[in-house]
């Protein structure tokens, strides 16, 4: 039986820790490696923080330290950083570079860990930042809590990523019923799995939607591409949002579209080539308060507009982001989920699927147009996900042999 936690169907409020005893709190690094990691890790820090019986510690890594961008500061703003662990290298983006710079991170990582000597490494989902972390920590003895463990999505290399990361793992927070059962099939202990949601949802309430003056310095738009890369050649990355973009103004020639760059992974240039080309207005980074508060406005704006929705006041989110799946789904924005990346994760009804073809995008635009995204039931929780994963490391001694002698149950 999965460990206690909200049920993926009828959420429940967090059991209260059985004490364990010890005579301080337990020290819990929680690694942060790029923009996408943080806005779901941040609730988990503040309940983390909150806690007397458990020290945060926070360790920025990766993409963060990378320039120009340094998402680093966003980190910065919000916590206290213990360490930082530079990985990746300024404008060398490949596999091959990936490769390389989990190298680095590993053992940057073990280095971290061995002169903050935590008693949990806290990781989410599946970059190369998660698994270095993962690898060092487990490596050395120290308890991994695995956030977003157990689900389907085939990225980069994430499907490969994401599951050597919970057989590294001690204690697995998964976001849902599914992927907490997938977790044991993979023959983890189903005492040491625990359904909490997913810390996506936590924070959506502590942000306004974007008021009338921010709204309008980003172009009013009714349609937001943010297009990762899948680890293709610059080359057929660049086709593949140009093909993106092509249909968006083909299916809503009067839309505004207003582009996120992408991720730092292979391909990244290529996406970014067919964003300038395309003329669109762009920006490389929005802080996740800004990112949540466009998309209120532009749920808001689509209801307003009714359903279907106008061309000039589509509300969509377009690409192939997990933010799709989770966020907009939450916030009354329906999406148009391009191509693989996300291929076999759980999504809401407000998504619909389009292969990389102009005319798929095309039909998926009309069909997400007419989507009643205020009438959507979600697969991930009930934005309780945070203090939920927070009690689990309370409960959960990370210094027992039991949890730290990794056995197949199977």
């Amino acid at each position: 039986m999965i460990g206690d936690g909200w049920d993926g169907q009828n959420p429940s409020r967090p059991r209260e820790p059985t004490p364990v005893r010890r005579s301080r709190p337990w020290r819990v690094a929680v690694v942060t490696g790029s923009r996408a990691d943080f806005g779901l890790l941040a609730p988990v820090m503040r309940a983390i923080a909150s806690r007397d019986d458990l020290e945060l510690l926070v360790v920025a890594a990766g993409s963060h330290l990378i320039q120009p961008g340094e998402t680093f500061r966003d980190v910065k703003a919000l916590f206290d950083v213990a360490d930082s662990v530079p990985m990746q290298v300024a404008g060398r983006t490949g596999r091959f570079e990936d490769a390389e710079a989990t190298g680095r991170g590993i053992a940057r990582f073990a280095r971290s860990f061995g002169a903050l000597h935590p008693d949990w490494v806290v990781v989410l989902g599946d970059r190369v930042e998660a698994f270095a972390a993962a690898a060092a920590a487990s490596i050395a003895g120290i308890a991994v809590a695995h956030v977003h463990g157990g689900d389907r999505a085939e990225g980069v290399a994430d499907e490969a990523m994401r599951h050597a990361i919970t057989k590294l793992a001690h204690l697995h927070l998964a976001a849902t019923r599914e992927s907490g059962e997938r977790i044991v099939r993979m023959g983890e202990r189903p005492e040491h799995v625990r359904v909490v949601g997913s810390p996506a949802l936590d924070d959506l309430a502590r942000f306004e939607a974007l008021d009338d003056a921010r709204f309008e310095e980003l172009g009013r738009p009714s349609v937001v591409l943010l297009m990762h890369p899948i680890g293709r050649h610059d080359e057929e990355e660049e086709a593949a949002a140009a093909t993106a973009i092509d249909a968006v103004r083909a299916a809503l020639p009067g839309a505004s579209i207003l582009a996120l760059e992408p991720n730092h992974d292979p391909g990244r240039n290529g996406v970014r080539r067919a964003i300038q080309a395309a003329g669109l207005q762009s920006v490389s980074h929005l802080p996740r308060p800004l990112f949540v508060g466009l998309l209120k406005r532009m749920g808001a704006e689509r209801a307003r507009a009714g359903v279907p929705a106008p061309d000039t006041a589509a509300g969509l989110l377009v690409g192939n982001s997990s933010a799709g799946l989770i966020e907009a789904a939450a916030l009354s924005v329906a999406t148009v989920d391009i191509g693989r990346r996300q291929a076999g994760r759980e999504r809401p009804a407000s998504v619909v699927h389009a292969e990389e073809s102009g005319e798929s995008i095309r039909s998926a635009i009309s069909k997400a147009r007419a989507v009643d995204a205020s009438r959507v039931e979600h697969p991930y929780g009930d934005a309780s996900a945070g203090t939920r994963a927070a009690a689990a490391m309370a409960e959960v001694d990370p210094t027992s042999r039991a949890l730290l002698r990794k056995r197949c149950v199977y």
